[in-house]
């Protein structure tokens, strides 16, 4: 009897999975929701999973202030307030990927934060 022989097979190693975490901050509401909506309809059309958009809580930047120059006459106060709002999303796929899916146009005043972390 003859033992068949097993022939050593090649495994091809599986692109890595990475989590791609989006933060996306902005003053203007609007803005940053039509980005998210891009990046998220990006990413469904390449089939990738996501999570998002994580909506963190809203800073609130006051700063109260005299509105009399110099000093003299009643006391008035000037409230001036900037509103910073944040969205996170997440994705897992490879980096080449995302390359694709983030080449998008940004709108002004949008600020974008990518981090890429390996899933273990």
């Amino acid at each position: 009897m003859s033992v068949p022989v097993k022939k050593p097979t090649e495994e091809v190693a599986a692109p890595k999975v990475h989590k791609i975490t989006i933060t996306l901050t902005s003053r203007v509401v609007g803005s940053l929701e039509k980005v998210c909506r891009e990046l998220i309809h990006r990413a469904k059309e390449n089939k990738l999973q996501t999570k998002g958009p994580i909506r963190m809580p809203t800073k609130n930047l006051t700063i109260t202030t005299r509105k009399s120059p110099c000093g003299n006459g009643t006391n008035s106060w000037d409230r001036f307030e900037m509103r910073i709002h944040k969205r996170v999303i997440r994705l897992y796929s490879v980096p080449d990927v995302v390359r694709k899916i983030t080449s998008i146009a940004i709108e002004p005043g949008v600020e974008v934060e990518v981090t890429i972390d390996e899933v273990e």
